[in-house]
């Protein structure tokens, strides 16, 4: 018997080599060349056909450019993080750790989307049963959702291309195989066919597809990073898995702006979208403890308050710096920041960082508050509790703008937050009523306003 030619796939950007290397010759990464086999060409037909009938430019002031309409998919945040919800056509990926509740919430949605459209529901990971216990189990159970229970790519396609749902969701990319390919379902080359074939039947027949893609142990969507790329919207399904909220955050989105937020509690009867997502994230202390500040940070187009958490204490050996759910690098830099322009020496201090509740903090808006809270530590003085800070710090100890300073402070305001330290170029024209804002140039007089704000 012949054997089957080999060749190496890089994970990352899809590239082919002839033999293993430990740097991909096109995109350079390491170690990400993955055997597979060879596919043979086929001349009878070609698997990649136009979307359209004749190709040939159009000027671009000739074409007439239209929103795009979307369907609500009736959960509120989940609408948010698509950019207000699904649109024909467009090709989804949602990724997430294993259990945190991918499927359980697509089930919601496309039983909610069947009571005013076509919508279907294909599981390659599970059988039909354990699909409808789990219906069953949501409460969904009666729902007009169409149920397919295939892996071949084939079929499926001949199943969209017949039946023509509105939205059709996939779970998961990784279980597909195509019959033009000898790879095994999940391999490189198998996940980047299955999507390409997936989303040009979605742009042809003006179907919405939701698919469900397996993450890696570093938390990175698995399979070759071309299919983030070849998706429309990409989001990442978050949450710890000890805690019973969820949060889904899209990376990327034609249709809408990224870094938008959902938050969701899970409960018995499946995922609930929470109406007050800045309660989650506040403490609730009895009375003002030292090393807490509240910052006001941005995510997408909604500001959220999140209590920031700092723990300064006498180093036993090597000074350690942890942070959860703020950047550790940041924290050096604001440590140094604050002794070099502050007079604030932490060098023989172990220093510990939380944001409460989980949540991933990545805009710079959030030094402000944790350097606040680095010296109400270290002090052993509290922050007022109604109190609020957001600002970026710089090298040269200057405290610069955040975007946004506006909703922030009116946000801060809606919740009861009396008083606010900002930057002095986010101060309002105008005073927001129910909140005394103070605006500071320096560290040093952030460090100083606060000290007259503390409560012994």
């Amino acid at each position: 018997m012949s054997r089957n030619k080999t060749v190496y796939l890089c994970s990352e950007c899809g590239a082919d080599s002839p033999k293993w290397q430990g740097q991909c010759p096109a995109c350079g990464a390491w170690n990400t060349l993955v055997e597979s086999v060879a596919e043979m060409k086929s001349e009878s037909q070609s698997r990649f056909l136009s979307l359209s009938s004749v190709a040939k430019a159009q000027p671009l002031s000739e074409i007439e450019a239209r929103e795009a309409a979307r369907v609500s998919t009736g959960i509120r945040e989940f609408d948010r993080p698509l950019g207000g919800g699904l649109v024909a056509g467009g090709v989804a990926l949602i990724g997430g750790d294993p259990g945190i509740g991918k499927s359980t919430l697509l089930l919601q949605t496309l039983a909610k989307l069947s009571e005013r459209v076509p919508a279907l529901y294909i599981s390659g990971e599970e059988s039909s049963e354990q699909v409808a216990l789990r219906a069953r189990r949501l409460g969904v159970a009666a729902s007009r959702m169409g149920l397919l229970t295939e892996i071949n790519l084939e079929k499926i396609l001949a199943f969209l291309k017949s039946e023509r749902p509105a939205v059709a969701v996939v779970d998961s990319i990784q279980t597909l195989w195509s019959e033009q390919l000898h790879s095994a379902p999940g391999s490189v080359a198998q996940v980047r066919e299955c999507a390409a074939q997936l989303t040009r039947l979605a742009k042809q027949l003006a179907i919405t597809i939701i698919l469900v893609g397996h993450v890696t142990k570093e938390g990175a969507l698995a399979g070759p990073r071309i299919l983030e790329h070849i998706v429309d919207t990409v989001l990442y399904f978050e949450g710890d898995a000890h805690s019973s909220f969820r949060l889904i955050r899209a990376f990327k989105n034609r249709f809408g702006a990224v870094n938008e937020l959902g938050v969701f509690a899970m409960t018995e009867t499946g995922l609930k979208s929470v109406d007050n997502p800045s309660a989650l994230f506040l403490s609730q202390h009895e009375r003002d403890i030292p090393g807490a500040a509240i910052l006001v940070t941005q995510e997408g187009v909604r500001p959220l308050l999140v209590e920031i958490q700092a723990l300064v204490d006498g180093a036993h050996g090597n000074p350690r710096r942890l942070t959860v759910g703020l950047d550790a690098q940041r924290l050096a830099m604001l440590l140094a920041v604050l002794h070099r322009h502050a007079g604030i020496a932490c060098f023989d201090q172990d220093v510990f960082i939380n944001a409460v509740g989980g949540v991933r903090i990545i805009e710079p808006a959030a030094d402000l508050a944790v350097a606040l809270a680095i010296v109400s530590s270290l002090k052993n003085r509290a922050l007022p509790e109604k109190l609020i800070v957001f600002g970026e710090v710089g090298l040269a100890g200057e405290i610069r703008p955040a975007p946004r300073g506006q909703e922030r402070l009116k946000e801060a305001a809606k919740l009861g937050f009396s008083h606010a330290i900002i930057p002095k170029a986010n101060l309002p024209r105008r005073p927001i009523p129910g909140i005394t804002v103070t605006g500071v140039a320096r560290i040093d007089e952030a460090v100083t306003c606060a000290a007259n704000f503390s409560v012994s």
